[in-house]
């Protein structure tokens, strides 16, 4: 008998369909990316009308038509089928890169203060918009900070969103988003 086991992408795309599907419904659909958007503006405390909510409303609309495009227009996906369309999405750049786009407007939501890096205190209220409550989770700050200088600079943090959609390193910063992973 053998055993297969799943690779390192595909256990990633696991976790970020179950942080997403944001009503445990097995599917993913646009109300998941809305309340996922909603819980941003929420733990940031920023206001519907401000530009960087607006940013952040369009590339989530934006991946979520890429990502319904790579699996011939249905309007929820299934596990399966959101791994088939991000796998597809993040290397289609033919229209939008969600592996840049995203990442740059959620960045701008998390840097509360404007100082062009997230702080400790920045990075916590990302798990909490993720309801991520592994307590190795913040160790990951640490490991995205790869300077050192204790806080997460804009390169870093895009660096990394690619390490998560790229990198077959299960213990890759990037990896980390949402805690440790085994496989």
């Amino acid at each position: 008998m053998t055993t297969s086991t799943a690779d390192p992408v595909t256990i990633k795309l696991d976790q970020i369909f179950g942080a997403t599907d944001t009503d445990n419904d097995g599917y993913v659909d646009w109300n998941d990316y809305q309340r996922l958007v909603d819980r941003y503006l929420n733990a940031y405390k920023i206001d519907k009308n401000d530009r960087r909510a607006h940013a952040l409303l369009a590339v989530y609309q934006m991946q979520w038509m890429e990502l319904l495009r790579h699996v011939d227009g249905v309007n929820r996906l299934s596990k399966e089928q959101y791994h088939q369309a991000s796998r597809a999405a993040s290397v289609d750049t033919s229209r939008f890169n969600m592996v840049e786009g995203v990442p740059h407007a959620i960045f701008d939501i998390m840097d509360v203060d404007g100082d062009n890096s997230i702080s400790k205190g920045e990075f916590e209220q990302y798990l909490d918009v993720w309801n991520i409550t592994d307590p190795s989770a913040m160790d990951t700050f640490a490991q995205l900070d790869t300077d050192g200088d204790g806080a997460i600079s804009r390169q870093e943090f895009i660096r990394a969103v690619r390490e998560f959609f790229y990198s077959l390193d299960l213990e890759a910063p990037g990896s980390l988003f949402f805690g440790r992973l085994s496989r």
